[in-house]
């Protein structure tokens, strides 16, 4: 564990979330399965990081209650049902796109529907984050999802935004949060971020030592 995580996690520490540190992601699952009561109700963000480190596969193991987004042949008000289901879950996990070295989460959404779960509504929430994900501060957290988490993203779910063609955001030398592409598609909508909890340990944030999701 460098010094930069050891701070992260002081700073997430004092502003009353709990933090973890994991070497690999082959330990991952077994560090949520402790967090998790069985038989727990648990939604998820859409998350590229979930499914690299074996969550989705423990949370489909029959152990939990899962309210599973990605399962096949949903209809459009199936899901609509599962994010509004998710928002009232024992356990809420996602991961986030930046956490900066101050102990904030730094997260942009779509539809909403993560950055509503994560401030309020489950009472536990994991995020769970490779150590590509921390950044000095607010402005390189923006300047983060601008650059990484919001053009590879588009790609991966193939979004007509400027970003997905170019790499990177046509607002990319803005400061401004939310500056950006007037493109339908566009996934930049919500712009939430998470500092001094009022509730110690509701967040917990596990910080993986390895380069994990967008």
């Amino acid at each position: 564990m460098d010094e930069k995580v050891k701070i992260t996690m002081e700073s997430l520490r004092q502003n009353g979330m709990e933090a973890f540190f994991l070497g690999s992601t082959a330990e991952v699952a077994d560090k949520v399965r402790e967090l998790i009561k069985p038989g727990a109700v648990v939604g998820t963000g859409g998350s590229v990081t979930l499914e690299q480190t074996g969550i989705l596969d423990l949370l489909r193991s029959g152990e939990y209650d899962y309210l599973d987004r990605y399962a096949p042949g949903l209809a459009p008000e199936d899901i609509r049902q599962i994010f509004a289901d998710s928002f009232c879950a024992d356990v809420y996990i996602s991961s986030s796109n930046a956490i900066t070295m101050n102990g904030e989460l730094y997260n942009v959404d779509g539809r909403s529907n993560r950055v509503a779960a994560i401030s309020y509504g489950p009472r536990c929430v994991i995020i769970v984050a490779g150590i590509n994900k921390i950044v000095p501060d607010l402005t390189a957290a923006i300047k983060r999802v601008k650059a990484i988490a919001a053009p590879k993203n588009c790609v991966r779910l193939g979004k007509k935004t400027y970003c997905a063609e170019k790499g990177y955001c046509q607002e990319i030398d803005s400061d401004e949060m939310t500056a950006g592409c007037t493109s339908p598609d566009r996934i930049c909508r919500s712009y939430v971020v998470t500092g001094k909890q009022q509730r110690d340990g509701r967040i917990k944030v596990i910080l993986v030592g390895e380069e994990l999701g967008y």
